[in-house]
C-alpha cells in the first residue's frame, strides 16, 4: 500500500510534549482504542470515527517545522487512543521520519498486540522504524486487569516479551490508582516482570488524576472511580520503593 493511499485518523497533536519520549516532540494523538480504562482521561479518543484525517506525508510535513526545537533528543511520538490501531499509517510515518534520521517514539497499551497474522508481519515492519516503544501495563494482575480495562493483559505482557528479546527500547509507565493499582503484592509482581525484561531503559508512575472527568460527562458515559482522589505523596513514594523504579531512571531523559 502506498503513501497516498493509507490515510490516519488524528485526534489532535503537541508541538512541544516533553514528557512522551525523550527531549522535545512533537506528539500525534490518533482516534480509536478498544481498551475502556475506568480512569481514561481522553475516553473522547475511544470512537473510531472521527479526527481529522491526513496521509504519513502529510503528518510528517506538519511536524518537521518544528525540527530545530528537537536537537539531538527529541522528535515524533505517535499515540493515542490506541496508535497500534493504525499501525499501517504509524509505520509509513516512522519510515519518513527515519529516513530523515528523526527519533521515533510509540506510545502504546499494546492491546492489539497479537502473534497471529496479518498483524504480527506489520507489527514487526512498525518496529523497523521505532527507536522507543512507550508501553502503558495497566495491572500485572490479570482478572484486575479486566475489571480496570475490560481486556486481559496477556498479550501486552507478551508484547513486552517480544520487544525485550528483540532489543527494542522500552519505557514502562505505570498508573498508580488508590484501590486499584496500589496493591503490594501486585506492584512486587510487576516489579518481577519489568526485571525479566533486558531494553527498559526507564520505569515510571503515573500518578492518577481526576483532570479528564468532565470529558466523560460530555460523551454521555458514567465515571466509575468518581470517589477515587489522586495518589497522595507518600502512596506514590512507597510505589517508587516497591518498583524500584530508581533502577532505570537517566536514560534518555
Amino acid at each position: 500500500m502506498s503513501d497516498n493511499q493509507i490515510l490516519g485518523r488524528v485526534h489532535s497533536v503537541e508541538s512541544f510534549g516533553s514528557v512522551d519520549g525523550p527531549g522535545l516532540r512533537y506528539i500525534f494523538f490518533l482516534q480509536g482504542c478498544h481498551m475502556r480504562c475506568r480512569y481514561c482521561h481522553n475516553p473522547e479518543t475511544w470512537a473510531m470515527e472521527g479526527g481529522e484525517t491526513m496521509t504519513p506525508q502529510e503528518a510528517f510535513d506538519k511536524a518537521y517545522r518544528y525540527r530545530t526545537y528537537w536537537k539531538d533528543k527529541g522528535g515524533i511520538t505517535v499515540s493515542g487512543g490506541e496508535a497500534l490501531l493504525q499501525i499501517e499509517f504509524v509505520t509509513e510515518l516512522f519510515k519518513i521520519a527515519k529516513a530523515k534520521g528523526i527519533h521515533t517514539t510509540l506510545d502504546t497499551s499494546g492491546n492489539p498486540f497479537t502473534r497471529e497474522e496479518p498483524f504480527f508481519s506489520k507489527f514487526n515492519e512498525l518496529m523497523k522504524y521505532t527507536d522507543l516503544f512507550m508501553l502503558d501495563i495497566k495491572q500485572i494482575n490479570d482478572e484486575k486487569h479486566k475489571d480496570l480495562t475490560g481486556w486481559t493483559n496477556s498479550n501486552i505482557l507478551d508484547l513486552a516479551k517480544y520487544l525485550s528479546d528483540n532489543d527494542k527500547d522500552m519505557w514502562i509507565r505505570y498508573v498508580l490508582v488508590p484501590g486499584y493499582t496500589d496493591d503490594e503484592q501486585d506492584m512486587e509482581g510487576l516489579r518481577d516482570f519489568v526485571k525479566t525484561l533486558k531494553t527498559v531503559k526507564r520505569f515510571e508512575i503515573l500518578p492518577y488524576h481526576t483532570l479528564g472527568v468532565f470529558k466523560w460527562e460530555n460523551i454521555g458515559v458514567d465515571y466509575t472511580l468518581s470517589e477515587v482522589r489522586p495518589p497522595s505523596k507518600e502512596l506514590i513514594e512507597k510505589a517508587n520503593d516497591v518498583l524500584e523504579t530508581s533502577a532505570y531512571k537517566g536514560y534518555l531523559s
